[in-house]
């Protein structure tokens, strides 16, 4: 049930593009609601997501409602629901979602690229969101290149990494690789940035039609495998995701 507060004040207007009522794999050990949100603040040329980051997000939107009834019908079926995007983190009403979703007894995962780190630290300061899965999109050198921006202001990426760390929240972070973006030595960088995390994982890159931009080539499994090794003793736990 909502709060009182909250009834008084409902009037929520989530930007929702579109939902995956049932996916295994968007929160890893939970039966997951993964809910996409349009619109973004990066400009990844390999965003498999591109119609939510450079398309016409608002002819495509859904009403929160709908969300919310199969939620209160799959309760006991569910286990959890993630936000992602596009940048979940610009919707202005995502804290008044999430606490919908918490108030039916569901645990919340944010996927997020760090830009916004005040919105950030809000959620966490106010128990919304259980995990956060939060995208390194290469070394801090490269991060104009990687997110197809003029500028990075790499000084809010290091703050929501800090925010993450003081929260004590399940976490991880992770960078879809690719041979065109980057090397051992990015990986190396990438390992010293983020040294003291829960978890990383490097996800294999499949151009898919939905790609922002294409021609870009997937690193191969052995070359990730290497690149696994400059995170050992870095972080608790270090994968691979996409790689058969």
């Amino acid at each position: 049930m909502l709060s009182k507060r909250w009834q008084l004040c409902y009037n929520f207007n989530m930007k929702i593009n579109g939902y995956e009522k049932f996916s295994m794999v968007d929160f890893e050990g939970k039966i997951c609601c993964t809910v996409f949100t349009g619109g973004c603040n990066m400009r990844c040329p390999f965003c498999h997501n591109g119609a939510l980051v450079i398309g016409d997000v608002k002819s495509g939107q859904i009403d929160d409602a709908e969300v919310m009834d199969y939620l209160k019908k799959r309760k006991g079926l569910v286990d959890a629901v993630s936000v992602t995007g596009g940048e979940a983190t610009l919707q202005p009403d995502l804290a008044d979602f999430l606490r919908r979703v918490k108030d039916l007894g569901y645990i919340t995962k944010l996927d997020t690229n760090g830009l916004r780190p005040d919105v950030l630290r809000n959620l966490l300061s106010d128990g919304l969101v259980d995990y956060v899965a939060m995208d390194v999109k290469n070394s801090p050198e490269k991060y104009e290149f990687t997110t197809g921006l003029k500028s990075v202001d790499l000084d809010k990426i290091n703050l929501s990494m800090r925010i993450i760390k003081d929260s004590g929240v399940n976490h991880e972070y992770r960078t879809t690789i690719i041979k065109e973006f980057h090397t051992a030595e990015d990986m190396m960088k990438i390992a010293d940035w983020i040294s003291g995390a829960k978890a990383y994982y490097m996800q294999n890159y499949k151009d898919s039609e939905g790609c922002i931009s294409h021609g870009y080539h997937p690193i191969e499994k052995e070359v990730a495998q290497e690149f696994m090794k400059a995170f050992e003793g870095k972080v608790g736990k270090v994968g691979l995701r996409g790689y058969n």
